[in-house]
This record gives C-alpha cells, structure tokens and sequence, in this order.
C-alpha cells in the first residue's frame, strides 16, 4: 500500500484566494519592513531574524505558488504538500506561543501584529482542515519541520553571544544556559506537537469533503 494518498486539485476560488493571502501576506512584511528603517536602519536580517516575519514569508510564498499551480488546475507535487505541512505547524507555533508567552511585545502596528500572529495562522490552519487537495503524509517525514527552526535557533544562539542581538528576550544569553535551553526544548516540543497535530489532519480527506457528504 502506498504511503502517500494523491488529492485533487482545489477549484479555483480557492487558488485564487490562496493566491491573495499569499499576496497579502508578503505586502504587509513589505510594509512592516519599510516602516521600520528609519528606527532600525535598512536591515533584513534583523527583521527576518523574528521567526514571525521569517515564518510569515515562507508561507505567503508557499501560498502563492499553491495557488498559482491550482489555477492551472495541477495536482500539487509531494514536496509542495510537505513544505505546505510545515509551514502550518510553524504557524500554528508563532499563534500559540506569541498569544501565551510574549503577547504585545512586538513594536509593528496593533492590526499588523494581529494579521501575523492570529489571523494568518487561523487561516491557514483552515485551508489545511477544511480544503481536501493534500496528500496523506507519511509519518517518517515528520522530520522536515526540524530544519528550518533548528538553523535559526542557531543563527539567533550566535547572534546573541556575538553581536548581542536576539528577537525575543527568553533568548537573551544573560537568562542562563539553563533558562535558554529550558525554553529551546518548550519550544521544540510545541513544534512537534504542531507537526504531529498537521500530519494527522493530512490523513483525513478535509472537513469540507465530510461535509458534502
């Protein structure tokens, strides 16, 4: 029996719609990026250093190719189901994380932080849930949502012995060894979970499927 369950193609409302919120999505760090040069300098890897704005940019990006392939009503390759899992599962950890831990600690505008931090990770929790053109993604694949945090927790661990520089202050070197690593694996096992919670939603044709019937 196969590992991997091929989905049809969304219809074209919903690749359209895809395709805004990946628009959206990229126009408002755009903005948000803009609005922060004059306090902060031109500096992308600070600005991408929060892995808010980093997440956020891959999964605009993500949506967009989604949507621009199901325009043409093509049935999305395996590696684009797995990127597309993924980035729910860090969206849903941007969400949980940001609104229990570090609520209103950002310096962007109210509406923006609302944007990235709730409604963007509700929105693309539902598309997951409740649009059935996925495939069913094998367990041993779950491995693909560690990369990506694990290099930036890196990128971040050096920035802060180094240049001093961290995104969020439970980060910040003069916690402790001991306190960083206590909220690096907090941190891990929300991603696991969030993986684990994506991977298993993959294994249902979609509650819009379920609905219909």
């Amino acid at each position: 029996m196969p590992s991997v369950t091929r989905a049809g193609a969304a219809r074209p409302a919903v690749s359209w719609a895809r395709l805004l919120f990946g628009a959206v999505l990229l126009a408002v760090l755009g903005y948000t990026y803009v609005l922060g040069v004059p306090s902060d300098g031109p500096n992308p890897f600070n600005f991408f250093g929060y892995f808010t704005n980093l997440t956020n940019l891959i999964t605009g990006l993500t949506f967009i190719v989604t949507g621009a392939l199901g325009r043409r009503g093509a049935v999305l390759p395996p590696t684009l189901h797995l990127l597309r899992g993924a980035a729910v599962a860090y969206m849903l950890v941007v969400g949980v994380i940001y609104n229990t831990l570090i609520p209103g600690t950002g310096t962007a505008p109210p509406w923006v932080s609302l944007l990235l931090h709730a409604i963007a990770p509700a929105v693309v929790l539902l598309d997951w849930l409740f649009v059935g053109d996925r495939h069913r993604l094998p367990w041993r694949s779950l491995w693909v949502i560690f990369p990506y945090p694990v290099i930036w927790l890196a990128v971040v661990l050096v920035r802060g012995v180094t240049d001093g520089w961290v995104p969020y202050g439970f980060l910040l070197p003069s916690h402790g060894a001991a306190y960083v690593l206590a909220h690096i694996a907090g941190l891990l096992l929300a991603l696991t979970l969030a993986g684990a919670l994506v991977w298993l939603c993959a294994r249902t044709p979609g509650a819009a499927a379920l609905i219909r019937r």
